[in-house]
């Protein structure tokens, strides 16, 4: 918890020396007792007192009193408040190893079903755009919040040679940048970005990983990459058997060297739990909230207990 106005905070001084006086009060008092040898005379001079309960009145006051002073200093807290110009980019391999069955049915089928799905977790405010990469990178769908040309391009995607994830990503970028020219208002701040990368394979062709990384790094736009398949994934062509095991290595260098998040997907219902996870992300953002108003509320409960704990018991204001 930070405060808006810390100089508030010296009113907790006033507040510790009216506590020290009370106790010194207390302490003059019960020595002022002690003068009495004679208890029962004692009875007749000095009032009946209620006891603890009048310091419960107090202490409710001081509360009161400590809470109200927080409250002036105006405190605040993080919370969560959704992005409105945030903008995701889902990239997804397309090389021939994504056709490999230790995905059930194929790599490229199921990360098609929950590329979908993630379509429809995303919050509706936030703009999703597609980028699909084999031999090189391609926007199918720039930016927008139009879910079903989004399902659509998904579910029309086949199968090429090569895998070029640097370009996948420069791809997104340059979508990214072109979407916040065309939309962003005169000295507005770019909007909040998110690159999602899907993939099974080490990049092959175009532009190398660290170049890609270093683009979005200067972009300020992390790149969240899921390695998807397993170390036992085999695909056939041309009647030849290869292994496409996932390169979990390369995917984690990119998430981590650009602020993004690493996953790893052997099945797609682990999947559709990352994608929930990352739709929570990237939906939400952490802003601090001045929260004064709750303190200023629990200092008045606080004082109107030490009131009626004091009229109930004592009958006045003491």
């Amino acid at each position: 918890m930070h405060f808006a106005s810390p100089g508030w905070l010296f009113l907790l001084l006033a507040v510790a020396l009216v506590g020290l006086a009370y106790v010194l009060i207390q302490l003059r008092r019960r020595r002022f007792v002690t003068r009495f040898s004679n208890a029962q005379l004692l009875a007749t001079v000095v009032p009946r007192r209620p006891g603890w309960r009048r310091h419960l009145t107090f202490a409710l006051l001081l509360i009161a009193m400590t809470v109200l002073s927080l409250g002036v200093a105006r405190p605040t807290a993080n919370v969560r408040v959704p992005q409105e110009r945030a903008t995701v980019m889902l990239a997804i391999d397309v090389s021939l190893s994504m056709q490999a069955t230790d995905v059930s049915p194929t790599r490229l089928a199921a990360a098609q079903q929950a590329a979908a799905e993630f379509a429809d977790l995303l919050p509706k405010r936030i703009n999703l755009g597609l980028v699909k990469f084999g031999r090189a990178g391609s926007v199918l769908v720039p930016p927008t919040t139009d879910r079903d040309s989004f399902k659509k391009a998904v579910a029309a995607l086949q199968l090429e040679p090569y895998t070029a994830i640097g370009e996948g990503v420069f791809s997104c970028l340059d979508a990214l940048q072109s979407f916040d020219a065309a939309t962003a208002s005169p000295n507005e701040k770019p909007a909040p970005a998110r690159i999602v990368l899907l993939s099974d394979g080490s990049n092959t062709v175009g532009r190398s990983l660290s170049d890609a990384a270093a683009a979005a790094k200067k972009a300020n736009t992390p790149v969240s990459t899921i390695a998807f398949g397993t170390q036992n994934g085999t695909v056939t062509v041309d009647g030849q058997t290869t292994r496409v095991p996932a390169d979990n290595k390369s995917l984690s260098g990119l998430a981590e060297a650009t602020g993004g998040t690493f996953h790893t997907a052997a099945s797609a219902a682990q999947l559709r739990s990352v994608y929930q996870d990352l739709g929570s992300q990237i939906g939400y953002t952490t802003a601090q909230r001045d929260i004064s108003w709750r303190f200023m509320i629990a200092g008045l409960l606080a004082a109107i207990c030490a009131s009626a704990v004091s009229l109930l018991w004592a009958g006045r204001l003491s």
